[in-house]
């Protein structure tokens, strides 16, 4: 398949296509958390919560991600007690950096790659791992997302790359 036939967006805060796009993608980090906390250490294992906004940020624009981004992890928060007030600040943070950093990689790439979805990614969980070592003062907290969140980074970069190729193409 070419490239040249996925289409990735940029959408603007005054259309009303940023907050239904948004919205999916904060009801998909809503639904996926808890089934992945039905295995235990799930939520650090396969880092959930960060997957359908790097997928809104790449697809349609990093607006769409920074609401995905700040509004799901919140939501989670309230209603569930996941992620705890305790580390809601570093989750907000790796996920507003990862929001920005697909949403600019996508425009300057303008095609899904595993690259480009990679390095959004790793450059999110490095920011945010120096962001919460500066924050907990615990280098073992900070880097706790590398030390059992691999499986879930690949999980995001392939299954965002596989989504935007094969299912969300236009």
């Amino acid at each position: 398949m070419n490239t040249s036939t996925v289409k990735l967006y940029s959408l603007e805060y005054a259309q009303l296509r940023t907050y239904a796009m948004a919205a999916l993608f904060i009801l998909g980090n809503i639904a996926l958390p808890q089934l992945c906390h039905l295995i235990p250490d799930g939520g650090r294992i396969f880092l959930p919560i960060y997957f359908f906004t790097l997928l809104g940020a790449y697809k349609y624009g990093w607006r769409v991600g920074i609401l995905t981004a700040v509004v799901s992890p919140v939501l989670n928060s309230l209603l569930f007690g996941m992620p705890s007030a305790a580390v809601l600040p570093a989750i907000l943070f790796k996920s507003v950096i990862l929001a920005v950093a697909a949403g600019w990689v996508a425009g300057r790439c303008k095609r899904a790659a595993l690259l480009p979805i990679t390095a959004a990614v790793l450059f999110s969980q490095i920011a945010g791992c120096a962001f919460e070592w500066l924050l907990t003062g615990s280098f073992t907290a900070a880097v706790s997302d590398f030390r059992l969140g691999l499986a879930g980074m690949v999980i995001q970069i392939a299954g965002c790359w596989a989504l935007i190729r094969f299912v969300i193409r236009k």
